[in-house]
């Protein structure tokens, strides 16, 4: 090998390391394309959960609260509260909101009716089971 770099061995570095790129991406994906179907929980989705969704996107919940790791860092994380809290605290928290304690960040009151607060925990229940890998990494989001 000589001591110098040629233009031919730069174009052979350029060529390999495009070729394996695109090999590691297409494995990647096909890996992707493999696992996620084991992953999937759609069978779940009921027309509570669907509601709850609704609910949760209609009331803009995700401008103060996370959803997964996504929304806003102001109030706690929701992806998990099912299995943290259980569905009586969640209706019960709901309901006594704004708890009027001073100093404090207050959630406003819905005025749910008991079928929106019970599709909310479904919805609730339904993204606790959602496997994240383990995210958000520990139980309090």
């Amino acid at each position: 090998m000589s001591g110098t770099f040629t233009k031919s061995m730069a174009r052979n570095i350029f060529y390999g390391g495009t070729v394996f790129s695109f090999l590691l991406f297409l494995a990647l994906t096909f890996h992707t394309q493999n696992a996620l179907p084991k992953r999937d929980n759609r069978a779940a989705i009921t027309p509570g959960v669907t509601h709850g969704k609704k609910l949760w996107e209609t009331n803009d919940c995700i401008g103060c609260h996370t959803l997964l790791g996504e929304g806003a860092y102001f109030a706690p994380e929701l992806g998990n509260v099912y299995i943290r809290r259980g569905p009586d605290y969640i209706r019960a928290w709901i309901k006594a909101q704004p708890t009027g304690a001073h100093g404090r960040r207050q959630m406003p009151q819905f005025n749910f009716s008991e079928t929106d607060l019970d599709d909310l925990i479904e919805f609730f229940k339904y993204t606790s089971e959602i496997n994240t890998s383990h995210w958000p990494p520990n139980i309090e989001g």
